[in-house]
């Protein structure tokens, strides 16, 4: 009896090892699911327990894959996030949506009125073959932006065209260049040298100050300031509206000043596409980016916006009112029938400038700061006496309107301007292609009756080659090498004592001479 109950505990001992290696065996993870076996049939029996299925030996397979079904999806909704509602394309589409929803109706009886906006499929045909612009859809899409501008301002706008795209690091900005007309000049709407309250209270502030401390004041005044150029005039010729994708209001540019022209001149920054963004620079810019844009517009169309010579002429009343003043206006030459493509490809001299120059002063015409108002009076009716005053400056001339490109000098070796066709295969039905080395990103076409200019680009002048720091010289020669420096090797004893022989047998042939000689002295005496 006790080897059977010996030989029971052993078994018992054996079945329960066996079994706890088991279950071992079923907590193991899974390399896939990370999963065990032992948990996963827990939850299974469980979920039998809770719904008691018919035929559960027949969907014991189907019930497995929904218990580990609803475990992942337990899992996973503390990982995934929810999509946002509508995403900034969505909503720039549904902006754009817009554009292509307003048709206009169209009377066959009524004549057809005369747009202030060019053929934008003809433009984006031509542009396309030249390898510039925007694309086709880009191109759709800003001309029924521009439709949209042209609406809002009508009837003021007498044209309205696409002047190009400035790139920027954040957004870029689209151009729209606008003329209007002239009983109907839209101005800005912002005073240029208008000065704040803060400004204001801080000038009385100063003044009374001044009148209590009584000292010595600075009799230095500063030079006067170039005054703007009139809207419609000059570098403020044409309006210029702004935006950073079709379909989002447009944004009216103030009015360029000489000050600010000069001070673009002076540094170089790129655009953010903020147009109430700061400018950090020096020399410091007077204004915010805004002002900063419609400068480098300014300088941009001064210097790359040119026709085929002879589609414009000079009116002859401009001729008749002052033949030596500079003329500023322009119109259509009804009969102009066209360059030949091959000719306007070949040479600059079928180009000509049709904007005016921008000169040092930041104006297109020039101004004398020199002059001075009439003679003053005083109280009692005697004139003032008046300092003397300083030689009238030379007046500013830059070259005259229809210049011919030829006459353009190179920049830093470079030539101002180069010229190809679109195709050499094709040639009648080519177009002649200018681009502006001065300006890279503006182009200009030609073919027949029709030109146009366009400007993509970040906004920026040549400015040269990037800056390549010198060689450093080459390293100086060492001390020339030479008997008198040169280290010899040690003689040896033998050499040591056949030397020291010679210098004792020169040494006593030296003595022997001196005392031959000394004798001989003796003997004449």
């Amino acid at each position: 009896m006790e080897t059977r109950h010996a030989k029971n505990k052993e078994t018992d001992d054996q079945r329960k090892l066996a079994a706890a290696s088991f279950k071992a065996f079923m907590l193991k993870d899974s390399t896939q699911s990370h999963l065990n076996l032992y948990d996963h049939l827990a939850r299974l029996l469980t979920k039998v327990m809770d719904e008691r299925p018919r035929n559960a030996v027949d969907v014991l397979e189907d019930l497995s894959f929904r218990v580990k079904r609803d475990l992942l999806q337990a899992d996973s909704q503390s990982t995934l996030r929810d999509l946002p509602l509508v995403t900034a394309s969505q909503t720039l589409a549904q902006t754009q949506q817009e554009l292509f929803s307003q048709v206009d109706e169209i009377d066959p009886d009524e004549e057809l009125v005369e747009s202030a906006l060019p053929n934008v499929n003809e433009i984006s045909y031509y542009l396309e073959q030249a390898g510039v612009g925007l694309g086709r859809e880009e191109t759709q899409r800003i001309f029924l932006a521009l439709k949209q501008l042209v609406a809002s301002k009508s009837p003021s706008v007498q044209r309205c065209r696409l002047w190009g795209k400035i790139l920027g690091t954040e957004s870029n900005y689209i151009v729209a260049e606008v003329e209007h007309r002239e009983d109907e000049e839209a101005g800005d709407g912002r005073p240029e040298d208008a000065p704040e309250d803060g400004e204001v209270e801080a000038e009385a502030a100063d003044d009374e100050e001044k009148e209590a401390d009584a000292l010595p004041q600075s009799t230095h005044k500063p030079p006067p300031a170039a005054p703007k150029e009139a809207n419609g005039t000059g570098a403020n010729r044409c309006a210029y509206y702004v935006c950073t994708e079709p379909g989002l209001p447009w944004a009216k540019l103030p009015s360029v000043t000489p000050a600010r022209i000069n001070a673009a001149r002076r540094i170089r920054k790129l655009f953010t596409g903020r147009l109430d963004g700061p400018i950090s620079s020096y020399p410091p810019f007077p204004g915010v980016e805004a002002d900063y844009l419609r400068a480098q517009i300014a300088r941009i169309s001064a210097g790359t916006q040119v026709s085929p010579q002879g589609y414009y002429q000079f009116g002859e009343e401009d001729a008749e009112d002052e033949p030596e003043a500079p003329r500023d206006g322009y119109e259509q030459n009804p009969d102009f029938e066209g360059i030949p493509v091959p000719k306007l490809a070949e040479s600059l001299a079928h180009w000509v400038h049709h904007v005016q120059h921008i000169l040092q002063q930041g104006r297109c015409a020039w101004v004398n700061l020199a002059a001075k108002p009439e003679e003053e009076f005083d109280e009692e009716g005697e004139a003032e006496e008046k300092e003397e005053e300083p030689d009238e400056p030379e007046p500013e001339v830059g070259p005259p309107l229809l210049t011919p490109l030829s006459e353009d000098e190179e920049i830093l070796s470079t030539p101002p301007w180069s010229t190809k066709m679109s195709s050499t295969l094709t040639p009648q039905y080519a177009v002649a292609v200018l681009r502006s080395n001065l300006w890279p990103g503006a182009h200009a076409y030609a073919c027949g009756k029709i030109f146009e200019n366009i400007y993509v680009g970040w906004g920026l002048k040549f400015a040269g080659e990037g800056h390549m720091p010198s060689l450093p010289p080459a390293p100086q020669t060492e001390y020339p090498s030479g008997p008198e420096v040169t280290e010899a090797t040690d003689p040896s004893l033998e050499e040591e004592q056949a030397l020291r022989a010679a210098i004792e047998q020169q040494e006593a042939t030296q003595e022997e001479l001196e005392s031959l000689e000394g004798d001989e002295e003796d003997e004449d005496d």
